[in-house]
């Protein structure tokens, strides 16, 4: 986390205004043939790659009950090594969507902290142990800086096409 940013210029939790940057938003995501209600599904069934299991998770409820049966998944054994990998490329998917794509960036050069009570100091900024890697941030901070450089030379591409 960058200390230096005026609050203003920090989103410290993926609530209210900033609710769509969280994994639990209702968007569909498609991996393969599968559609999940949310990124969070798709996370979790990414973590096995047994049908059944992914399938439990498709059919989970709520991202909230895909969480839960996520720590129950036989995990692929490559899991620690592709996880930030798979949370990319399903980033990359959520924001492939227009609206969304708008959203995330009108928060323009935001930086972008999964703050949360809950402990989790890999993917967030934990507020009870004051810690954090922050990398769902940081990967949605690279998403939205390569879809800024997509858009910009899209518009180059436009301006050269009537000149």
């Amino acid at each position: 986390m960058n200390g230096v940013l005026p609050v203003n210029d920090i989103v410290m939790e993926f609530k209210g205004d900033y609710s769509f940057l969280s994994n639990f938003y209702p968007c569909q995501i498609r991996v393969g043939s599968d559609v999940y209600s949310t990124l969070e599904h798709a996370y979790q069934a990414s973590k096995t790659i047994l049908p059944e299991e992914k399938e439990l998770i498709k059919r989970a409820p709520t991202p909230g009950k895909a969480k839960k049966l996520g720590r129950n998944l036989t995990i692929r054994p490559d899991w620690d090594n592709i996880k930030c990998e798979i949370m990319y490329s399903l980033l990359k998917e959520k924001f492939s969507d227009d609206k969304l794509k708008k959203m995330l960036l009108k928060t323009e050069a935001k930086e972008l902290v999964e703050g949360n009570w809950w402990g989790d100091d890999y993917w967030g900024f934990s507020f009870k142990t004051k810690k954090g890697k922050n990398m769902l941030g940081k990967l949605l901070m690279q998403v939205r800086e390569e879809l800024k450089l997509k858009k910009k030379s899209k518009s180059e591409e436009t301006s050269k096409a009537f000149n």
